[in-house]
């Protein structure tokens, strides 16, 4: 009986050195939780303020586009400077003859 006893004791520390040993784990695992949701919270916050930042950098980006659209209404199209450039070259202004040139050269011929 007391060999019984023994192992019985013996199985009965067994025991209660696993659960301590479980215990200790379980108060790990419970640490090591809490500091990767510290973290993850952190990313999260971090990821949070820089899609912010992106979402505000692509609104300036939307809004500078549309104003370049507004404003490239207003330029002149190319066919419509080389119609000016041709125009231009059909005038020469210089080569223009004033009245007064004119009427000199009718009286010498």
């Amino acid at each position: 009986m007391e060999n019984e006893a023994g192992d019985i004791n013996i199985k009965l520390r067994d025991l209660e050195e696993k659960q301590r040993l479980i215990k200790e784990r379980v108060l790990l695992i419970g640490e090591n939780l809490v500091s990767v949701r510290e973290e993850v919270l952190k990313e999260t916050n971090s990821i949070t303020r820089e899609l912010a930042q992106l979402k505000e950098d692509v609104e300036k980006i939307k809004r500078l586009l549309e104003r370049l659209v507004e404003e490239s209404e207003n330029f002149a199209r190319k066919e419509e400077v080389e119609l000016l450039k041709k125009q231009a070259r059909m005038f020469q202004p210089l080569e223009v003859v004033r009245m007064e040139d004119l009427k000199h050269l009718m009286k010498n011929i």
